[in-house]
């Protein structure tokens, strides 16, 4: 009998489940809530307790381990990750303003240098390592990688890896070269997503790193594997390198954990997770891969993944009042800790903190809003503000109102909560269904208390925004359903792709879709519904998908194990890798194969392509090998390009792709 556990780490919860993959069925599932800073716990607490409910089921039973998360797509839809630097290689100012490399940076510091590569591969200008010398001296304080980023550098790799090499050796900080995350052309976007690699490091690093040392402590000596966003497994060591490739790791194992589960062919995968809500369409069985790389928190990158649409709406969604002479919410895309959860952590400071703003009229808007650091020790680098808030924090959660001593002060709150390192509880639909009744998992009465002071709020006209804390949560729940019914629209318009004359999301909002929704009488009858079944996920998906699927008029199906689809999915998929690169010919007669090592020219395109081949097919069996492939399968996708010129045809370019494939290694094998 072969046991595999999977583990998946989301905001909120981390699961776990015990899986038997001979017989094909779970054997135990499990829930813990995600600790940070600290994440050893709640993953140490999801695995003993799978393995207490394991039904006899011994740590060396466990053939494999595979991991999930959602904290690199969290991160980047919060717009949070370490401090970085960028060094941008023979990049002009037309290219620097694309791909939204400056909204990127976000303030770090970027590094821009002489040098890069031509079409073909060869040297455009030499490399200026004097100034990149001087630049890694006047890097600030904080910094915990660098991205680097050449010029044409995946036909030409030698400007990215000198830089790299130079950079290791003087700084001793962790580089993501952009040739090395993909083989395609694009300056601009290669740079961005090298950037939100090195940003991701020390995130996925940590993650990585508080799974092996409890699977160590509880002597599971199985494979550890970490899912990609394209849904295929990898190595733990190879994703140390690459973490910008779990973007999407959560969604892809719950679109692979939906399919078996479910058996469905065609349907609508929504996963609603604490801070997100990611739409994706199962087709045949399988989940489409997006072509244009994945797209999270608004930014295109070159990462291969699913097609998945991300948006920042989940259970712990922060709440907003929007102004106006009528009542108007809005969720997200800002995560909130639910005041229940808060007081279930700190009963104390929370209810203290709710009763005293109850026994106020007015009471203080921020009376529900805590801050609670995520680190035990100052961290290094803060500017002057950030640090005395930090160190107040210190002492343990507060009240905004407390922490906050002048106006000036709330920036650097704002900067420390982009910064990954506080978190702010407040109200969110996960207290809303608390009050409801729909939900018990945490303090239920801190959830009323705090929805009792939303409900007392005046709207511009006046009026209280609601008679009592039941009123409001119902308007919460009301605006999640109408969020997460556009979400749906949006896929499914984006999925038909007819010739709009509008984008998804504009088609989503439209009244005349709406009134075919809703019907009512008229002298137009409309009517309108989603003709796919829609498979809801996520710990609260029974609480709030009946509303959507009525809505939408669609079928709903929530599958046992629901909760933890993604900790299933993530140990059904296979280990898939693959290399890539491209013959050129810049001159007649000359032919270029763009190797790993370097261009090398060539008297015929029959002779660069089978070198490029026979380079690829290395490339992809070592990778395969390294992320836990015993005997991986090769197979070879090429593309070429031709032109016809006075009746006879031109080679142009011909694209070659090896895929390896293959079962990750099982322990007991």
């Amino acid at each position: 009998m072969s046991i595999l556990l999977g583990v998946d780490t989301g905001g909120t919860y981390t699961d776990a489940v015990l899986l038997d993959d001979t017989r094909q069925q779970v054997i135990a599932a499990s829930k813990a809530l995600t600790t940070r800073p600290d994440l050893a716990q709640g993953i140490g607490a999801a695995i003993d307790a799978v393995l207490n409910a394991g039904n006899g089921v011994s740590p060396g039973d466990i053939g494999l381990v595979s991991l999930s998360t959602t904290l690199a797509t969290n991160a980047l839809v919060e717009g949070q990750g370490a401090r970085v630097a960028l060094v941008l290689i023979g990049f002009d100012t037309s290219q620097r303003s694309r791909a939204r490399l400056a909204e990127a940076l976000a303030g770090d510091p970027l590094i821009e240098l002489a040098g890069g590569h031509g079409h073909a591969g060869d040297e455009a200008a030499p490399l200026d390592l004097p100034a990149l010398e001087a630049a890694l001296d006047a890097l600030p304080e904080g910094i915990t990688g660098l991205a680097v980023a050449a010029s044409f550098a995946t036909r030409n790799p030698a400007h990215e890896n000198a830089a790299r090499d130079l950079i290791r050796a003087r700084t001793g900080l962790p580089v993501t070269c952009s040739h090395e995350l993909s083989a395609a052309l694009g300056g601009p976007r290669r740079a961005l997503t090298a950037l939100l690699n090195a940003r991701l490091i020390t995130l996925i690093d940590r993650l990585i790193t508080a799974c092996e040392t409890h699977l160590a402590r509880r002597a599971i000596s199985a494979p550890l594997m970490v899912v990609r966003g394209d849904g295929a497994l990898v190595s733990a060591a190879m994703v140390r390198e690459k973490p910008i490739e779990t973007i999407l790791s959560g969604p892809a194992a719950s679109v692979a954990g939906a399919s078996w589960l479910t058996g469905e062919q065609l349907a609508l995968i929504a996963d609603i997770g604490g801070t997100t809500t990611d739409v994706c369409l199962l087709r045949d069985g399988r989940p489409a891969i997006d072509p244009e790389g994945a797209r999270v928190g608004g930014f295109r990158t070159m990462v291969e993944a699913v097609a998945m649409r991300t948006t920042g709406l989940g259970g712990d969604s922060a709440v907003q009042v929007l102004d106006g002479l009528q009542t108007a919410l809005q969720l997200g895309p800002r995560r909130m800790m639910p005041v229940a959860l808060a007081a279930t952590l700190h009963p104390d400071l929370v209810h203290r903190a709710l009763d005293d703003a109850l026994s106020r009229d007015p009471a203080p808007e921020d009376a529900a809003r805590f801050a609670i650091a995520l680190f035990t020790a100052l961290p290094p680098g803060l500017p002057a503000r950030e640090s005395a808030l930090a160190e107040r924090l210190l002492a343990g959660p507060q009240r905004l109102s407390t922490l906050l001593r002048t106006r000036i002060e709330a920036p650097a709150l704002t900067r420390l909560v982009a910064g990954g390192h506080v978190l702010l509880a407040g109200v969110t639909p996960s207290d809303a269904a608390h009050v409801l009744g729909r939900q018990s998992d945490w303090d239920a009465e801190a959830a009323r208390k705090a929805l009792t002071l939303m409900a007392r709020r005046r709207s511009g006209s006046g009026t209280r925004l609601a008679a009592d804390a039941a009123q409001i949560a119902r308007a919460i729940i009301d605006q999640l359903t109408r969020q997460t019914v556009d979400c749906l629209l949006e896929a499914a318009f984006a999925e038909d792709a007819p010739d709009w004359q509008a984008p998804p999301e504009v088609l989503a909002r439209h009244e005349l879709l709406h009134a075919g929704l809703t019907p009512r009488p008229g002298l137009v009858a409309i009517r309108a519904h989603l003709a796919t079944p829609v498979i809801a996920l996520g710990a609260s998906a029974g609480s709030y998908y009946g509303a959507v699927a009525a809505r939408l008029g669609t079928r709903l199906v929530v599958p046992n194990h629901a909760s933890v689809a993604n900790a299933v999915g993530a140990v059904v998929g296979q280990v898939a890798m693959h290399a890539e690169g491209t013959v050129t010919s810049p001159a007649p007669g000359r032919f270029i194969a763009h190797l790993a090592a370097g261009p090398a020219a060539f008297g015929s395109p029959e002779h660069a392509i089978a070198a490029l081949d026979s380079d690829l097919r290395a490339q992809a069996a070592e990778k395969a090998v390294r992320a836990g492939v015993v005997d991986p399968q090769l197979r070879l996708e090429r593309k070429d390009t031709t032109a016809e010129i006075e009746g006879q045809p031109m080679f142009i370019e011909s694209h070659l792709r090896l895929i390896a494939t293959g079962r990750p290694r099982i322990a007991s094998e």
